[in-house]
């Protein structure tokens, strides 16, 4: 009360699922671990524990990008308000790039530009919202949506992945968790945390799984085509006619530029289901009431999509590639922790952490907090993506900074051994 007798009337929100979202963001936690820095350690800060190469110079964009970036912003074209929806050259061209990969056509009324991949999140889950639905989210996965879900007052179930399964969808579980409440199932492929990449036979199960159960499918794809294994990148639009998809993706990842917040939300869905439910309307009312992207980067976007050359995207995925046979190998080196696939996609390598060999550690959260403190190493604790005493690597960053980085892990885990971990190991 302030002096006079008068109290004021607002606080800090108080809805506990509000707080519970934001401290189990990717970003929350990451800034937890560099507060955990040690001050007086003068070496590399070594990033694994998140999904942006773009401060590392071999991941620089393509300088296609660049001047179609400075071409727009100087046209002078661009510095109006765009439609909510987006530019319709814009959407034309995403449109088109698209259907490259489809077996029908997507028109650019099927295309939303957004600000970023985070904000078609946003705008799926909202446009799906109502009350006493429920959205099918996997385990591991990406917190963000679990956040959206929450702030909407929805309810999230999980479905596993397996990783014996080269982390495949359960879809025994996905049927048993659904009722007449479920709207929608998400997946992500290739897969954060999971660096895997779904083959076309169990992408058809999934959509003949949503069929069966009257549910969309969320189709993550912002890792679109990083995939160096043996399954290639197939889009979940490809089985739109099966299940009406919702395809979120962004030029972030693929082109090394997560600053640029530039995504979008594109409905895959021919036999025109969206549209008779209001889900297209939903879309539309959801994007009148947020930001648009940067106007003068969406006009960039058709000659980023038409100029890239091929070269370019072949030398991000070598350096991907080169990444995940470096963890592969360097891991196997690190009696700690054990990693049930070698990634084929995406940026990352999900890793099982045995606290029982370690001395003084207590969970996959102590580790990461103790291993930024002593090596300056920052590792994403799997309790973030959905799994305890995991954790995710990424391996997008400077091959150099790679190998050090999983050196000094190699280091903090001899530091901090059993007695008979380390004798186990010697004999």
């Amino acid at each position: 009360m302030e002096k006079g007798g008068k109290n004021w009337n607002f606080q800090a929100t108080q809805s506990q699922d509000m707080s519970n979202a934001s401290a189990i963001t990717v970003r929350a936690v990451l800034n937890k671990l560099m507060g955990n820095l040690n001050k007086d350690d003068h070496r590399q800060i070594i990033p694994l524990g998140h999904g942006d190469p773009s401060a590392f110079p071999c991941f620089r964009t393509s300088i296609a990008a660049e001047d179609a970036l400075v071409d727009a912003l100087r046209s002078a074209k661009y510095n109006r308000y765009a439609p909510t929806v987006g530019l319709l050259p814009s959407r034309r061209a995403i449109a088109d790039h698209l259907n490259i990969d489809l077996p029908y056509k997507l028109s650019p009324d099927d295309v939303y530009i957004t600000l970023g991949c985070t904000q078609a999140i946003e705008i799926a889950i909202t446009a799906l919202s109502r009350p006493g639905a429920n959205i099918l989210l996997p385990k591991p996965g990406f917190p963000y949506y679990e956040a959206q879900v929450a702030v909407r007052c929805l309810e999230a179930r999980h479905f596993n992945l397996l990783p014996e399964s080269g982390w495949e969808v359960d879809l025994e579980a996905v049927e048993a968790l659904a009722d007449e409440n479920t709207i929608a199932m998400v997946i992500i492929n290739p897969g954060n945390p999971c660096g895997n990449v779904y083959s076309y036979e169990h992408l058809k199960k999934i959509a003949e799984t949503a069929r069966r159960l009257g549910i969309l499918v969320i189709a993550d794809e912002v890792y679109n085509h990083l995939a160096f294994g043996s399954n290639p990148f197939v889009p979940m639009g490809t089985f739109g006619s099966i299940a009406p998809v919702l395809t979120l993706s962004s030029i972030s990842k693929r082109w090394i530029v997560p600053g640029w917040r530039l995504g979008w939300l594109v409905t895959t869905d021919p036999n025109g289901i969206l549209q008779k439910a209001g889900i297209v309307e939903s879309i539309k009312g959801s994007l009148d009431l947020t930001a648009d992207p940067v106007t003068f980067i969406q006009g960039a976007i058709p000659q980023i999509l038409e100029n890239t050359k091929v070269d370019f995207f072949s030398k991000i995925i070598g350096l991907l590639r080169e990444g995940a046979d470096t963890c592969w190998d360097k891991i196997k080196e690190i009696p700690c922790i054990t990693c049930p696939n070698k990634p084929e996609g995406s940026m990352f390598v999900m890793v099982k952490l045995n606290v029982a060999l370690l001395e003084d550690i207590d969970d996959d959260m102590d580790f990461c907090l103790k291993l930024a403190q002593e090596e300056s190493v920052i590792v994403l604790p799997g309790i973030v993506v959905g799994l305890r005493n995991w954790l995710r690597i990424t391996f997008a960053i400077e091959p150099s900074a790679l190998e050090d980085g999983l050196e000094r892990m190699k280091a903090f885990y001899f530091r901090h051994a059993k007695k008979q971990a380390m004798n186990s190991i010697q004999t």
